[in-house]
């Protein structure tokens, strides 16, 4: 069988078919992913704020482990919503995110296996660990779909993560303003872009 070969113009064309088809996929059917998860961080970002503003008990920053709930939910959607075509643009944002997803889980059992050999662990380095994972998957798939908002909005989390590090290491303890942080960056970086693409995706 001969191998049909492309001109540079008809794979342009096929290029910008597939990204078009994935801004589709993020969206269509199967609810938008940077959406779901930004309004999910920055709900429970006010609301873990404010229990450790009327009660201080760490136990309260536990409730960022909810943050898994809405990947549970996502992947039972997934599997009844799931799209006809799947382009190499797809897979390669999937593939993205399921290397950010192993980090999380990654980090969440290290932590766990050093405070069992220790006897003392500070969970709240989760929140800017996080945020750069998430502000990392958030840029590459907006460079893999070519949609600025999406690859410039993740500074602003990479900027929260340093500063959260970096105060954390002068003070020694985490602030509760982290938690304002973590949700504000999610604003930034996926809420305001989600609404973003969702619009660009109904024009498409």
């Amino acid at each position: 069988m001969e191998e049909k070969k492309f001109t540079e113009k008809e794979s342009l064309e096929l290029i910008s078919h597939m990204i078009q088809a994935t801004r589709k996929n993020l969206v269509k059917d199967q609810g938008n992913y940077f959406i779901i998860y930004g309004y999910t961080a920055a709900i429970l970002s006010v609301i873990i704020y404010t229990l450790l503003r009327m009660i201080p008990t760490p136990w309260w920053w536990a409730g960022w482990f909810l943050m898994f709930l809405p990947v549970i939910i996502l992947l039972l959607k997934g599997k009844r919503n799931s799209p006809t075509v799947v382009t190499y643009t797809d897979s390669m944002v999937n593939k993205v995110w399921q290397v950010v997803g192993t980090l999380f889980s990654l980090t969440v059992l290290v932590m766990l296996a050093l405070s069992l050999l220790v006897g003392k662990c500070d969970f709240m380095l989760m929140l800017p660990l996080c945020l750069l994972y998430a502000s990392i998957g958030t840029a590459i798939t907006g460079l893999v779909i070519r949609e600025k908002c999406l690859s410039y909005t993740p500074f602003a989390g990479f900027v929260f993560a340093i500063y959260m590090l970096m105060s954390y290491t002068i003070n020694n303890s985490a602030a509760i303003l982290w938690n304002l942080y973590f949700g504000l960056s999610f604003v930034i970086m996926m809420i305001i872009p989600g609404h973003v693409l969702n619009n660009k995706s109904e024009k498409l």
